[in-house]
């Protein structure tokens, strides 16, 4: 993440790394700051596991398998970003249910950043994407922005944008960028984040 921001904070751990989420979205458009956000998440996998796990693991049984094996890797390799989380049941659209979903208890993430910017544009759009477009599989992030849960939904295409609720958001009350808005401007009303 800092070499595609260009710049590291000083402060250590988690808050360096929430410091640098916010630098990845400063002077991009959404859309940027999402395809940087894809380009980090690819640069952790070498090249050709993503290759071969799209040729080889996602189509058998219908990319179901893939859906499984990536729930349960998710599972344990990334609480130490999102917090507490489980695998959990997943409805599908053809009405079937399988063990393909994550549910974060309360999302670290989200917690520490306090703002949904931050999370559907370095988070949750490009984590879909990443995920349909690198490794074949379908993922509908649900995040929660009053509990800070988030629900993985491996299996399930995302809506698209117009329809996907969690992209008109308001800011969080608590949300630092929201705060100094509220002084720039007097008489804000409560407007989707700005940059969800």
């Amino acid at each position: 993440m800092v070499q595609e921001v260009g710049w590291d904070s000083e402060k250590p751990g988690y808050n360096g790394l929430i410091e640098v989420a916010n630098r990845l979205m400063m002077g991009r458009s959404n859309s940027e700051t999402k395809d940087a956000a894809v380009r980090i998440l690819r640069s952790l996998f070498p090249p050709l596991l993503l290759e071969l796990y799209r040729m080889l693991i996602t189509p058998i049984g219908g990319g179901k398998v893939a859906a499984l094996m990536v729930a349960r890797v998710t599972a344990l390799s990334c609480q130490w970003l999102m917090g507490s989380c489980k695998v959990n049941s997943v409805n599908l659209p053809n009405g079937s249910s399988m063990m393909s979903g994550v549910f974060v208890e309360r999302c670290k993430y989200l917690e520490e950043s306090k703002c949904v910017g931050i999370c559907i544009n370095t988070c949750k759009l490009p984590t879909q994407a990443f995920f349909k477009d690198e490794m074949g599989v379908p993922l509908l992030m649900e995040p929660n922005f009053s509990d800070y849960s988030c629900q993985f939904n491996f299996g399930v295409l995302p809506p698209m944008p117009e329809d996907d609720s969690t992209l008109k958001e308001p800011c969080l009350d608590i949300c630092p960028n929201a705060r100094r808005r509220k002084e720039i401007i007097t008489n804000l009303e409560a407007l989707k984040c700005p940059k969800s």
